[in-house]
């Protein structure tokens, strides 16, 4: 690659990596697309991790830039909102002109050609209108902690429809793994500071992509998502068909779901921070999300199976 292709920040978080994160950085040297920096911090690791980015930055000078722990143990979504408010605030110190990122876990593997590909759909997205928040982002193989395949794709695996990539499905469920996401530079000023209320930032950044700007899907798997012990999987099952007596039965049985309060809090944190920006239809479905901090079992159900269907 040439320098006329724009440096790309690479985010990677690390905490107790060292197993598999040699393997997770040779993944990286090796992709097509070589204009690009690793913006790197540890959150703390008792292993080896802190070892194995001093020696690829040994090897790749120019490609590795240490933040130094200031004692703070930041968790996984603080740890990439704090790179992200990094990479913003040292572009010039990183190379970069514009502040196109990418986030990165410290145990899958990329393909060779993830970054070139969705840099190029990136492009397409950004042609005629570059101040526009974009999110680019793909499918993924689900793997075992040895590598074997579990899944060829995470999308089918977890009955996700990327064609609801729109921002009143998003407000529900989330459909953009963080690993998979590259973002420029209008999305990560629009979307900062992420708030502490946010159940992640790569779900922050969809409802922010999708609300005022481009959510681009690539359908093709690009990481080897790797599933283990520490890293599991989550996703909410669809709801099968149930008969009136048992549907009665659950109604006096239910309590208040955790996930529910969540994603009404999270909305609400939207709510406060863009409501004024947000057109007719996306104001209804950011109150009736809302609606779910309500301490009901039964109203939670009701309004999140009539969020989901709209």
């Amino acid at each position: 690659m040439t320098s006329l292709h724009p440096r790309i920040a690479i985010l990677l978080p690390t905490l107790n990596g060292e197993k598999y994160l040699a393997e997770q950085l040779d993944s990286l040297m090796g992709q097509n697309y070589e204009n690009l920096i690793i913006v790197t911090r540890d959150d703390g690791s008792i292993d080896g991790t802190i070892e194995v980015i001093s020696s690829y930055r040994a090897k790749f000078p120019d490609k590795f830039h240490i933040i130094e722990n200031n004692g703070h143990n930041l968790g996984a979504g603080g740890s990439f909102a704090f790179l992200m408010e990094y990479v913003l605030a040292h572009k010039k110190e990183l190379g970069l002109e514009k502040a196109y990122m990418m986030f990165c876990d410290q145990d899958d593997i990329w393909a060779k050609k993830k970054v070139e590909l969705e840099m190029q759909f990136m492009e397409k997205a950004e042609k005629n209108c570059e101040d526009i928040p974009v999110l680019v982002h793909s499918d993924l193989k689900v793997v075992s902690d040895s590598g074997e395949l579990i899944a060829e794709s995470f999308m089918h695996y977890q009955g996700l429809e990327p064609a609801k990539n729109q921002f009143g499905q998003i407000l529900f469920c989330n459909l953009v793994t963080g690993c998979t996401a590259l973002i420029n530079d209008a999305l990560a000023k629009k979307s900062l500071p992420i708030p502490e209320k946010a159940i992640m930032h790569d779900w922050w950044l969809a409802l922010v992509a999708s609300a005022f700007g481009k959510l681009v899907f690539i359908d093709q798997q690009l990481v080897e998502y790797r599933q283990h012990s520490a890293n599991t999987l989550g996703a909410i099952e669809k709801a099968s068909h149930r008969s009136l007596k048992e549907l009665w039965f659950e109604i006096h049985k239910m309590k208040p779901v955790p996930l529910y309060y969540e994603l009404a809090v999270q909305a609400k944190e939207f709510s406060t921070r863009f409501y004024s920006r947000l057109n007719r239809w996306q104001k209804f479905r950011i109150k009736s999300t809302s609606a779910m901090r309500i301490r009901s079992g039964i109203v939670q159900r009701a309004l999140f199976r009539l969020g989901r269907r709209l």
